[in-house]
């Protein structure tokens, strides 16, 4: 079951722990960004996106089970929110350091840390929900590609 939800500013979608839903959840958020004609920060997003994603699906889904993406465009302020929400349970943070060797993980959240304007982590029941927001322009993006 795949739900999709779409207001003037609001995108939700929900996708199974599958790897493949890393590539559908970026492409819904691409056509959300052109819908909303903010695409100048795109590659940062999508690539945020692809990070947050790949952890829920990696680390924060247990089998079995989805997970649940909003995507929200505030058009007077010019933030774009991107919530990742999971009901898995585990700590959510960044590798200590970019050379980790020994680690499996963690390098993805230092991506989201350097390139979005704000980033976090939040409790839900059952889970977590593991945020990012960008300051962007709405309508500034008309007529570039994100392809």
């Amino acid at each position: 079951m795949n739900e999709t939800t779409q207001l003037p500013h609001f995108r939700e979608v929900f996708r199974r722990r599958e790897r493949r839903s890393v590539a559908l959840v970026r492409q819904f958020v691409r056509d959300a960004l052109v819908d909303w004609a903010c695409e100048e920060r795109s590659d940062e997003v999508l690539l945020c996106v692809s990070e947050l994603v790949t952890n829920a699906v990696l680390h924060g889904v247990p089998p079995g089970r989805g997970f649940r993406l909003h995507l929200h465009l505030e058009p007077v302020g010019g933030t774009l929110r991107i919530e990742v929400h999971d009901s898995g349970d585990g700590e959510v943070r960044p590798a200590d350091s970019w050379a980790a060797s020994e680690e499996e993980g963690g390098r993805g959240l230092r991506l989201v840390e350097a390139l979005a304007d704000k980033w976090g982590v939040g409790e839900r029941n059952p889970g977590k929900v593991v945020w990012c927001e960008f300051e962007v322009s709405a309508g500034a993006g008309r007529g570039m590609s994100t392809r």
